[in-house]
């Protein structure tokens, strides 16, 4: 039986995970770690398998082989309930497009987690208002998400996943569908919140001054984290270890 992780030395860590889609292999032993309020950034080029291993370190994904840890404990041998449990309470997300529900107003999004959760309601639009006023989107409260801009509906979503009090934020590709200026607005917002609450966060992005928010960078090719570069201050050497 393998050892728990170390407290206090990570909070996630990926352990030679492998995860094949059908024949196709998208993972071949990919490790990596992450502590406790860092932000990483995992880059890599197109079908490395860069977004196959956030999901499966946020448990959406479980691998074929391999281990992942989360807090001091198994993650990938949890059952479905309990895996969705935590996605529900301590994993909040952010993906290219937001997938937030259109037919909701954008309040009605950042409040549908909490409710789920069985905060009252309330407090829960409460809440949901905070943190859209955080972002600089307290006026679009009441439109529904399918009127927003992207750069609006992208806040929202970082407004939803950040409302939940996450312990780690999972962000795919979040400025994928924005505009650079846009981009960095959106991630000027979620780092420096994630930094003021101490959250983690792990984000996959293709783009080299998205990557340089972060504390680390990793690069991911041929399924296996081949790179760590440390602080990812470096725009142009993440750059092209990406390539």
């Amino acid at each position: 039986m393998s050892s728990p992780v170390v407290t206090g030395a990570y909070l996630i860590e990926a352990r030679e995970v492998a995860k094949s889609f059908g024949q196709t292999p998208a993972l071949r032993g990919a490790s990596v770690a992450v502590c406790q309020g860092e932000i990483l950034a995992i880059m890599g080029p197109s079908g490395s398998g860069k977004s196959t291993l956030l999901h499966c370190l946020a448990g959406i994904f479980t691998p074929d082989r391999g281990e992942v840890w989360f807090d001091g404990q198994r993650l990938d041998t949890l059952g479905e309930a309990e895996r969705t449990r935590l996605r529900r309470t301590a994993f909040g997300f952010v993906f290219q497009f937001g997938q937030l529900v259109p037919e909701l107003t954008a309040a009605d999004n950042v409040a549908l987690p909490l409710l789920l959760n069985r905060v009252g309601r309330r407090t829960a639009y409460r809440t949901a208002g905070t943190w859209l006023d955080r972002l600089g989107v307290a006026d679009k409260g009441r439109h529904r998400t399918g009127e927003l801009s992207g750069g609006e509906a992208q806040r929202v979503a970082v407004a939803r996943a950040l409302a939940m009090a996450p312990t780690v934020i999972f962000a795919d590709e979040p400025t994928g569908s924005l505009d650079s200026l846009t981009g960095e607005k959106v991630m000027d917002l979620l780092t420096a919140l994630a930094r003021e609450t101490g959250t983690t966060v792990v984000l996959v992005t293709h783009d080299a001054r998205v990557a340089a928010y972060a504390d680390r960078l990793v690069i991911v090719r041929d399924g296996m984290v081949s790179v760590d570069l440390g602080p990812a201050g470096e725009q142009v050497s993440a750059a092209q270890a990406a390539q």
